[in-house]
């Protein structure tokens, strides 16, 4: 439910401002859906008077990477992730000693994973835990199924599956926000109960990402000879579907479509983007690779496209569909995921089956082929886009922040007191002592964790790409942000 003012603003929960939240997150400095969709609450949060502290693990390049506008991070120890270099898996930790002098009134996990399963964990182990609140954003399970082999993917996904069911069922976790439906169904097939669970999509700001900012010059330079830009926007890894995109443009180009296609976005992981890239070598001559783009260099190259392309069937929710979309691109998507909840086929885009490539084929050329089919659906998505707003969806989270606090504020029941001021240290004291037997314990199970499935996560990532984070290191201090145009290895 929203709230507004007399005026018809979005109205800010009072109660919420000096309030404490603890947010820790997965992702927040690179380039991806969790740190912008993270990193827009935090904004949000900080701007209405919360105090957020933040939480989140270290990645390779954070050093190289400008100042956040959030403001200083509680970075933590950890390994990277042989696929992504810019994300890892953090190094168990202590949750208490993090937040001890900071005592929040609710802690927000964004994307839990290795720092949002600890958090939940150790939750468990107080007495009178905080309320926490999970954004679920990243389908760990989906990634497992198409990077690990068997029988290591059935492994993988079981794992997670008992995991996730059993923080996630705790009390201290009162709301869940899932991004579509098939993440609320895994979640209660996974036993977490119903209604602990919300709808909560995503927002785009349309002042950035916006026609206006289509630029001939660049057209120009992406197609000298007037051909049909086609974009896709996406970290460059074999689950996000880059080997569907290289097959259905493979066979655009022997249909003889006039095309380019536009591939935005890259991989610390040298020897992963260039897997991804070697997949277009047969079109080498149609397809450019711009690198990491952001800000306005990324709003020019969705503005400049004529059709977006996406593949990826792991995304919770596609936030560059969304961005496309505002941009006045009309989408062909893989009918799995988020994207199949934004994309209004036949209005906004298409929505093809997850493996029908002669129908993804045959739809991209189709708008490819109409420019007034393309227009109609242009005017219609940055219509859809419009009415997704950040601050519509950050408002939502405020209000729920808000509930969630007050709610356990009023269940809150008074410790307990004997007659007796040394009987009463005695309790304490035993209080203390079981929370920290119970918090030892906690840790032996994450480093257990580590060895039955970190180890076995990285020992596979690193047998397939060797040599990856040496590489990745000298990538991210030579060429932190790609601003220009490459073309795929010959």
């Amino acid at each position: 439910m929203d709230h507004f003012s007399s005026s018809g603003e979005y109205l800010f929960p009072e109660s919420l401002h000096g309030r404490k939240v603890l947010l820790a997150t997965e992702s927040i400095g690179p380039i991806n859906g969790v740190s912008r969709t993270t990193t827009s609450l935090i904004q949000y949060l900080q701007q209405h008077g919360v105090d957020v502290k933040i939480v989140a693990p270290h990645y390779v390049g954070d050093k190289s990477r400008p100042p956040l506008p959030v403001g200083p991070v509680r970075r933590l120890g950890g390994l990277s992730l042989p696929y992504s270099p810019e994300l890892s898996v953090a190094y168990p930790f202590r949750l208490d000693r993090i937040s001890a002098r900071f005592k929040p009134d609710l802690v927000y996990l964004a994307s839990p994973a290795s720092v949002g399963f600890q958090a939940m964990l150790q939750m468990r182990c107080f007495t009178d835990p905080a309320p926490v609140i999970a954004n679920f954003q990243t389908d760990l399970s989906a990634y497992s199924e198409i990077i690990f082999p068997a029988p290591l993917d059935r492994y993988a996904v079981w794992m997670l599956q008992v995991v996730q069911g059993y923080l996630f069922s705790h009390r201290s976790v009162q709301t869940i926000f899932y991004p579509s439906s098939p993440i609320a169904n895994y979640l209660v097939e996974a036993g977490v109960q119903k209604d602990k669970l919300m709808h909560l999509g995503r927002g785009v700001d349309t002042s950035v990402f916006n026609p206006e900012f289509r630029d001939e010059r660049y057209r120009r330079q992406l197609a000298p000879k007037g051909e049909i830009i086609l974009l896709c926007v996406g970290r460059l890894a074999p689950e996000k579907g880059f080997g569907f995109l290289a097959k259905a443009a493979i066979r655009l180009a022997e249909q003889k479509l006039p095309f380019k296609l536009v591939i935005v976005g890259g991989n610390r992981n040298v020897a992963v983007e260039n897997e991804v890239r070697s997949y277009f070598t047969p079109i080498r001559d149609r397809v450019i690779f711009t690198g990491f783009l952001e800000g306005a260099h990324l709003a020019r190259a969705y503005a400049s496209a004529d059709v977006f392309c996406h593949c990826s069937i792991t995304e919770t929710f596609g936030l560059v569909v969304l961005e496309a979309m505002a941009c006045g691109l009309p989408v062909v998507a893989r009918n799995e995921g988020g994207p199949s909840e934004i994309v209004r086929h036949q209005t906004t885009g298409f929505l093809i089956e997850p493996e029908n490539l002669d129908a993804f084929v045959a739809h991209t050329k189709l708008l490819a082929s109409d420019p007034s089919l393309r227009e109609e659906m242009s005017t219609a998505g940055r219509v859809t886009a419009e009415h997704t707003t950040w601050e519509k969806i950050n408002n939502r989270v405020a209000w729920r922040i808000v509930e969630a606090i007050e709610q356990h504020e009023n269940s809150h029941e008074p410790q307990f007191q004997f007659q007796s001021q040394i009987l009463n240290w005695i309790y304490a004291l035993g209080a203390t002592v079981l929370v920290e037997m119970r918090l030892t314990g906690a840790m032996l199970l994450v480093s257990c964790f580590w060895v039955w499935a970190v180890f076995p996560l990285m020992v596979h990532g690193n047998t397939v790409f060797r040599g990856a984070r040496k590489a990745a290191t000298e990538l991210s201090v030579m060429n932190p942000i790609s601003g220009g145009m490459s073309r795929p290895s010959h």
